[in-house]
């Protein structure tokens, strides 16, 4: 039986086919974005100044549904920097989660900081479409590569400037899958298989990824105090979607919990 990963790829590999088509390798290549310097999500995700917090864009998700129809990207972008936030990450997935590379292109034009290019990736091209479209990093999912193929991908990355933020979700995967070429380690708290979430699953994980990788959680961070758990732990990244989007104003909610965040950082 196909699980939704299953699914995602094996339509991803369609619409792949379709975009080398229509879209070949030279005319990215000629994307002023190309010139352009990246900026070091590793090094964002360190700033003492910042919250540590990748906010993310994302209209909608195969467990959930729609979670946010009309995003308006300028505005939840620039407010996530005014918030605090450590970067930006956008969903480009068009047909489960709603995304559009046209969005991580508006939110590059209206910001500095870096952003991420949240999608299935498994192939150069699509690598190349990332640093075409203003991306800074990419994702890399271990649970739809090898580690071979994780390596490659990586190393090609690098090649244009891109870092790699490699997620894994199993013991298994944190040992054998983080090389030189991904500086960071994600932990996905969702399992793809059933999109059930729990953090504990980062908590477990974090003392089998070495301390040369920067440790990034997941997925499920839902109140400060699962940030300052997590820190405990060496996590110095927070990916979090879900829970600013659920809100009419996700950049709002985003400023709040960071606020609050910061509030029960100063008193411990």
């Amino acid at each position: 039986m196909m699980t939704i990963l299953d699914k995602i790829i094996e339509f991803k590999k369609i619409e792949l086919k379709e975009k080398k088509e229509l879209f070949p390798t030279k005319r990215l290549e000629k994307s002023v974005y190309f010139q352009t310097p990246v900026v070091s999500l590793s090094k964002y995700l360190l700033r003492e100044d910042k919250a540590g917090i990748i906010a993310e864009i994302k209209r909608k998700s195969p467990s959930k549904g729609m979670i946010h129809e009309f995003v308006d990207i300028e505005k939840i972008s620039i407010g996530y920097m005014q918030a605090g936030a450590s970067a930006i990450s956008v969903l480009t997935d068009q047909n489960f989660f709603g995304g559009s590379c046209e969005y991580l292109t508006t939110a590059r034009k209206f910001n500095y900081c870096p952003i991420l290019r949240k999608d299935f990736i498994f192939d150069e091209y699509q690598i190349i479409e990332a640093k075409s479209i203003g991306a800074d990093a990419i994702l890399l999912i271990a649970s739809v590569l090898s580690p071979e193929e994780t390596k490659q991908l990586a190393v090609f990355a690098n090649t244009l400037g891109l870092e790699v933020l490699l997620e894994v979700h199993s013991k298994e995967q944190a040992q054998k899958y983080p090389n030189e070429f991904t500086k960071l380690v994600g932990v996905n708290n969702r399992n793809l298989n059933d999109f059930s979430v729990n953090i504990q699953t980062s908590i477990d994980l974090a003392k089998v990824i070495p301390d040369d990788f920067i440790k990034v959680s997941e997925s499920g961070i839902n109140d400060p105090n699962n940030i300052i758990q997590l820190k405990s732990h060496g996590f110095k990244g927070f990916l979090m979607g879900e829970h600013f989007m659920q809100s009419a104003n996700p950049h709002l909610k985003c400023a709040a919990f960071i606020k609050t965040l910061k509030k029960l950082e100063e008193a411990g």
